[in-house]
């Protein structure tokens, strides 16, 4: 995986699941991947080392990737796009007015 799809991935990931993290762990996340803070300058806002930040960073990866494994949300998410895209791709306008009654409701 490469350093864009780790980052989309694991964005995505935190969509689904960032309310379930520490505190800490969402504040460490958004800055290094919404703010683009590196882990210095993280480190240096909250008065931490880098290794600190690292670490907590690398226990977020950890705790998104075991909910996923429990909970398969994301994969879900992603199957169900897939199929809402071959039936698009169908024209079908009765198959699309449901498929956005499908999207609204998620």
């Amino acid at each position: 995986m490469d350093i864009l799809e780790k980052k989309t991935f694991y964005n995505n990931l935190f969509d689904f699941y960032g309310v379930l993290l520490t505190e800490k762990q969402q504040m460490y996340f958004q800055a290094y991947y919404f703010d683009d803070l590196s882990l210095q300058e993280i480190a240096n806002i909250h008065d931490i080392s880098r290794a600190a930040v690292h670490e907590q960073i690398q226990k977020t990866y950890i705790a998104l990737e075991q909910y996923e494994e429990k909970l398969g949300l994301y994969d879900q998410d992603t199957n169900r796009n897939l199929i809402y895209d071959e039936y698009l791709e169908k024209g079908n306008p009765e198959i699309l007015e449901l498929i956005e009654k499908l999207k609204n409701l998620e």
